[in-house]
């Protein structure tokens, strides 16, 4: 489900982030595609993020609208990126996509007493 833009909730999007994600689809040929975002893994390194552009919607995933841009998510990654912004970043020599998944993410495990 799609919802409208002030009503949306987390991953969100940047302008600046957008703007990037609409140079991609339109060099992928565009066509109904969207930002695919998933988290895979955890523990003292914690958790690492995948983006992509995604033609799909599967069952349970949650997809929101941002800037004009679809942000898709699968239901597992959906509670760990709820408060999650999504920036492009141009500068100091770093160039690339960053999440910052916000106040309530996971992070390094709490198992050992440091690396």
């Amino acid at each position: 489900m799609t919802i409208a833009e002030p009503d949306a909730v987390g991953p969100m999007l940047t302008q600046t982030a957008a703007a990037k994600v609409d140079e991609y689809i339109a060099a992928a040929g565009g066509g109904g595609l969207a930002l695919r975002i998933a988290v895979f893994g955890g523990g003292c390194s914690g958790p690492r993020y995948q983006l992509g552009l995604d033609d799909r919607t599967l069952d349970g995933d949650v997809r929101r609208r941002w800037h004009g841009v679809d942000v898709v998510v699968d239901a597992d990654s959906a509670p760990q990126l709820a408060d999650a912004t999504i920036d492009w970043i141009d500068r100091d020599g770093m160039t690339g996509f960053t999440v910052d998944a916000g106040p309530g993410a996971a992070g390094a495990c709490d198992a050992c007493p440091g690396c």
